[in-house]
């Protein structure tokens, strides 16, 4: 077995053993949901597992990587989000503040030297981001670094609507990032990629045992917890090293286009953006009488799209092209959602 194969096994069993301790243990400490806040007809189940998905990625993280200064700004930033979800779990919490503390999070990781220096223009060149700087920080790139990693730490608490579509959807989104990373020839900065190849493949790997608890019918749930951990980390893994924009968002397509859907027909509305329902494609799969498996696959095979386009296009034209085809072929897909729904509602009348 290879030294790849090494880091993939231990981060499974770590997790997976975590799992089961907290299966054994949440119970017992009443750590479980509350199925009757949503109307299910269900026994409570342990709940704030993202405690254990975080405690697995640190330990596989504290195994097999070296530290450095923007391996611990990753750490440190991902617990921040993790203890905010913790608490909103628990208590909840206002938007804004954990709009706040998520910003403070992103902070740190752009204090650690993580962040987005430059975006590639498709038809030629790219828009410098590293030319204004304050006290050696590079502003338009902290900014832009900012929004991205409180974008994707929402847009994957926004997809945690279903057992196993978060878990699923960051396995195969850091295999993407993990293939991207140990792809020959296309790096500058080949140790920096090696460390971003180690730390995708704990997290897949990390979130793959959680799948196993988590896959309908579901044994264990995340909470906001660990929905966010996994979008802030991805987030971060999309963008280490001077990583692409253009590439993070085919890695992250599926759920950033929902979450962009959601957020503007919501304010289209005239409702708040961070108003929850039960409009996301998920939930519009589920409507038109799908088991929640299938949506799963649904949505995992659409995940897959993008990581294979991610993986396989090379210039910054080919991902501009290959967006705009499966941004409409979203399109379409969610058009045909709302015109089977709207049939579907007619029937029942």
């Amino acid at each position: 077995m290879n030294y790849f194969g090494i880091i993939a096994l231990v981060s499974f069993i770590l997790g997976v053993a975590l799992n089961f301790f907290g299966m054994k243990y949440f119970p017992k400490w009443k750590m479980l949901d509350r199925p009757e806040k949503y109307n299910l007809n269900r026994k409570p189940i342990p709940y704030y597992g993202g405690i254990l998905l975080f405690l697995a990625f640190l330990f596989s993280v504290l195994i097999f990587v070296d530290m450095s200064r923007e391996v611990v700004g990753l750490i440190a930033g991902g617990a921040i989000i993790m203890l905010i979800g913790i608490w909103d779990d628990y208590k909840g919490l206002s938007p804004y503040l954990r709009i706040l503390m998520q910003i403070v999070a992103a902070l740190v990781l752009v204090g650690s030297g993580i962040g987005i220096l430059s975006i590639t223009n498709p038809l030629g060149g790219f828009i410098d981001l590293s030319s204004w700087y304050w006290y050696g920080i590079p502003i338009l790139g902290a900014i832009f670094t900012v929004v991205w990693i409180v974008l994707i730490t929402n847009t994957m608490n926004f997809l945690d609507g279903v057992g196993g579509l978060s878990s699923g959807v960051s396995f195969i989104a850091s295999l993407t990032i993990f293939f991207l990373s140990v792809r020959p020839g296309i790096h500058v900065d080949v140790a920096s990629q090696e460390t971003v190849a180690v730390i995708a493949l704990i997290l897949a790997f990390c979130s793959l045992a959680f799948l196993v608890f988590d896959f309908p019918p579901a044994k264990m749930l995340m909470g906001d917890a660990g929905s966010t951990f996994l979008g802030f980390t991805l987030a971060t893994l999309a963008i280490f090293s001077g990583g692409k924009v253009a590439t993070a968002f085919l890695v992250l397509g599926l759920p950033i286009l929902d979450a962009s859907w959601v957020i503007f027909r919501r304010i289209f509305e005239g409702k708040k953006p961070w108003q929850g329902d039960l409009k996301h494609l998920h939930h519009r799969l589920l409507a038109l009488g799908m088991k929640e498996q299938t949506v799963l696959y649904v949505v995992y095979g659409f995940s897959v799209l993008f990581g294979v386009t991610a993986v396989v296009c090379v210039s910054s034209k080919q991902k501009l092209f290959v967006m705009i085809a499966l941004v409409l072929l979203m399109m379409l897909l969610v058009a045909g959602i709302l015109m089977a729904s709207k049939t579907k509602k007619t029937l029942n009348k």
